[in-house]
């Protein structure tokens, strides 16, 4: 049984993201005097699932049965909270406005930021897929942890934002730093992902297929 928990909670991290993300698309429905309340349960669900990425990796590492499932699933689970994430902040126009910024500039910047998080995703996932078709182990990475921390960092900073500190200096501050520092993560981890040795590997490596 034990060896089925980490898988688990894999799972469950895919519910609580699509909840998650049905909440953000429905925000503008809810009585403004209840927005923050509801945005505050959003964080709430959001750092529960943020939790559940620690935990089913420890879980199996302890147990001993990391698995080739578990190597797609996990960073599948991520990427649709992330990625959902950000088109629906972009769908939705939040943050609203960072230092007063005209609509405008803020459209680039939130469609910008999905974007290059897409592009990026994509690619490593393809890579991902590829190498372990072959057989070739492509887990995540320091690089990779980092990004994924300030993505997340990111979406907590955008939910905060607008709950509690739509037009506060230091909320902009704070929020436009995030953005550049993940924006700035996004885009190394990706370039990372073509200089790791199983990168290399995977050019080299015939599939059962080529023989």
């Amino acid at each position: 049984m034990t060896k089925h928990i980490p898988n688990m909670l894999t799972f469950g991290r895919v519910v609580l993201t699509v909840i998650f993300l049905v909440m953000i698309v429905y925000l503008p429905k809810v009585d403004e005097a209840q927005q923050r309340d509801f945005l505050h349960l959003a964080f709430v669900l959001f750092l529960v699932a943020g939790l559940t990425d620690i935990i089913d990796g420890k879980l199996a590492r302890h147990f001993n049965v990391t698995s080739k499932f578990g190597r797609i699933m996990d960073p599948l689970a991520d990427k649709l909270l992330v990625v959902g994430a950000f088109i629906c902040f972009a769908v939705m126009k939040l943050p609203e406005s960072i230092f007063n910024l005209n609509e405008t500039t803020m459209a680039v910047i939130r469609w910008g930021t999905a974007g290059v998080i897409i592009a990026r995703e994509a690619y490593v996932t393809t890579i991902r897929h590829i190498a372990e078709a072959k057989g070739i182990n492509f887990a995540a990475t320091v690089s990779g942890k980092a990004k994924m921390f300030l993505q997340s960092f990111a979406i907590g900073t955008v939910i905060i934002k607008t709950a509690d500190v739509q037009t506060a200096t230091w909320g902009n501050c704070v929020a436009a730093t995030v953005y550049i520092l993940m924006i700035a993560a996004t885009i190394i981890s990706g370039i990372r992902a073509t200089q790791r040795k199983s990168f290399k590997q995977l050019i080299e490596k015939p599939t059962a297929s080529d023989d």
